[in-house]
């Protein structure tokens, strides 16, 4: 994620970031006020996976203006705790860059096409905060406010996945992250509503050609 500002004052103009981590062509007269890496989690993330190459959020009002300074702030300022300021900031900015992209729509089935319908995000949403939870579709028809086949219907063409495609995706995308962290199977599989490790295990080798206790092996020798 870069910030860019005016060469001539240095005010901050816009903040773009490339998901897919391919270099940001920078305009003349704008250079680069202060740049920071941000963690999707891996390749799986259907987010990531879901967003163009590069977003760009333009500094057009003055909560965004204002974020940025006290983001340059701490970047230029060498004082305690300002690499967790930082981090926390960051995670702001690159959701107001999510948050405008959603807001401009787009045609593309995926991820970002669901969270622009009013009624379909309210689903996702519920999804990710509690990926534990044994969703049937008709509770997320509800927290939706359609009708079942009406929410599966849309659902899908917007996010070109059925909703248990999409839970079941979460959850691996998730258990990855944390048995990369060091996570136990038990643990991991308990937290995002497996039946057993053994249950987590299956559905994970499905998925990533691989078990979790061979990434954690791997993951230690890296």
């Amino acid at each position: 994620m870069r910030v860019l500002g005016a060469e001539t004052d240095g005010v901050p103009t816009r903040v773009v970031f490339s998901p897919t981590g391919r270099a940001v062509v920078q305009p003349v007269g704008e250079k680069v006020l202060v740049e920071a890496d941000v963690d999707w989690g891996g390749a799986a993330n259907p987010l990531l996976a879901a967003l163009p190459s590069t977003l760009a959020l333009p500094v057009e009002d003055a909560d965004t203006a204002l974020l940025l300074q006290v983001f340059l702030a701490e970047a230029q300022a060498a004082r305690c705790g300002a690499g967790s300021a930082l981090s926390r900031l960051a995670e702001v900015l690159v959701i107001r860059v999510l948050r405008a992209q959603i807001e401009r729509g787009t045609t593309e089935p995926g991820l970002i096409a669901g969270l622009a319908n009013p009624k379909i995000s309210r689903a996702i949403v519920a999804m990710h905060d509690d990926p534990g939870r044994a969703w049937r579709n008709e509770d997320l028809a509800a927290v939706a406010g359609m009708s079942l086949s009406r929410f599966c219907d849309v659902f899908r063409s917007l996010v070109d996945r059925t909703p248990q495609s999409y839970l079941r995706h979460w959850r691996m995308t998730l258990a990855r992250q944390d048995l990369d962290r060091g996570g136990r199977v038990q643990a991991v599989a308990r937290r995002y509503g497996y039946t057993s490790p053994e249950a987590l295990t299956r559905a994970f080798q499905r998925q990533y050609g691989i078990s979790p206790s061979a990434l954690k092996r791997e993951s230690r020798v890296h």
